[in-house]
């Protein structure tokens, strides 16, 4: 399904093949041979979203661009299965397995490979032809990985990363406090503006 979003709509060229149960919303480029499959989500929430060409997205995959970080994949990229890309950059020939995540403003460069349920943290630059394993986590720039039952010398790297001005654009709060109450009220106002769209094809 193509949806206008935000007076965009889905540009796509004439070869692409979206499955009857995909969604693809908004300022979204989809270049010759791109391939979305059932269920899988491509919206552009405040930034766009370029696919390069021959990109396969996977069922239930989700691919998203936010307001200042857009999402760009270059050519010949698989995006597994259940997986997510917001807000990052993905460069030609990556591999990215079953239930992968990708966070705002990562890049991951060419050849790299992601395994299943592996993590690309906020504002981490995955090197060229490098493999995250199975379940782990890649954090920092350039990425350094570490198995996931490793919180604290993860969070060593993370805390610099500043995850809550990356994704929700507050500061962390303090402990014993929260800012769930702005987060889901700006979240709310951000996709409420789906209220308006409307079906193209």
């Amino acid at each position: 399904m193509l949806i206008e979003h935000g007076d965009a709509s889905p540009i796509l060229a004439d070869d692409v093949y979206v499955a009857p149960t995909a969604v693809v919303s908004g300022e979204v480029r989809l270049a010759k041979g791109c391939r979305v499959l059932f269920g899988a989500v491509i919206t552009a929430d405040g930034g766009p979203v370029d696919l390069g060409e021959n990109c396969i997205v996977m069922e239930n995959a989700l691919i998203r661009g936010r307001s200042g970080y857009g999402s760009r994949l270059g050519n010949h990229v698989l995006v597994g299965p259940h997986s997510h890309i917001n807000g990052a950059v993905i460069d030609d020939d990556v591999f990215l397995a079953t239930g992968v995540s990708v966070f705002p403003g990562a890049q991951i460069e060419a050849r790299a490979e992601v395994r299943i349920n592996g993590v690309v943290h906020v504002n981490t630059r995955l090197e060229a032809d490098t493999t995250v394993p199975i379940g782990w986590v890649a954090v920092g720039d350039p990425a350094t990985l570490f198995p996931p039952q490793a919180h604290e010398e993860i969070w060593a790297v993370q805390s610099e990363l500043d995850f809550p001005s990356t994704v929700f654009d507050v500061d962390r709060s303090e402990p014993g406090s929260t800012r769930m109450h702005e987060i889901t009220r700006r979240y709310s106002e951000l996709f409420g503006r789906h209220r308006q769209d409307r079906i193209v094809e």
